[in-house]
């Protein structure tokens, strides 16, 4: 007599292009179970500087299933809106191992309060628009009223300007 696993595994679903959270819900509205780690990053929004929680990975996402829901539980989630299939390795979905899961909520937990900057201390900039427009500047610091400080350098002297950061952009 065999052993039946009903052991809860965790598999990755590839999703449509910029569609991960939408597959999420979806998923999560039929029950089941998803993870998708997400980062803190600040972009330029209508030319403020916002904080969005963008995939960790793009266009990938988890799901958590038994081993006993295999065959037809399948054909649910691949017609999902947002999903576009199920990973698998030939012919077998990939499974992922709890640890990693666990490893990325608990690194989740602190790239959510730490958000990745658009734009960091000391970083040459290129002052897009307005009287300076065109001159290179060295980013200082965000002002906290959705203004950036920046240096330029006029008449070889140093001189701190503020601006809307939508004005700026940076320089490869």
């Amino acid at each position: 007599m065999t052993q039946i696993d009903h052991a809860m595994h965790w598999y990755v679903i590839h999703t449509k292009p910029r569609q991960e959270h939408r597959a999420l819900l979806n998923l999560q509205r039929q029950g089941y179970n998803c993870y998708l780690p997400t980062l803190a990053i600040e972009k330029l929004r209508q030319g403020v500087l916002t904080v969005l929680q963008e995939p960790l990975f793009a266009r990938y996402l988890f799901i958590c299933l038994s081993s006993a829901q295999s065959g037809q539980s399948w054909t649910p989630i691949r017609s999902t809106q947002g999903v576009s299939r199920l990973v698998t390795f030939g012919s077998e979905p990939a499974r992922i191992g709890v640890e990693l899961i666990e490893a990325l909520r608990t690194q989740d937990a602190w790239l959510r309060e730490k958000p990745e900057r658009l734009f960091n201390a000391g970083e040459q900039v290129q002052i897009t628009n307005g009287p300076f427009a065109g001159l290179q500047a060295i980013y200082q610091m965000d002002d906290g009223e959705r203004r950036a400080m920046v240096l330029i350098e006029i008449l070889g002297k140093s001189s701190r300007l503020t601006l809307a950061p939508g004005s700026l952009r940076k320089v490869a």
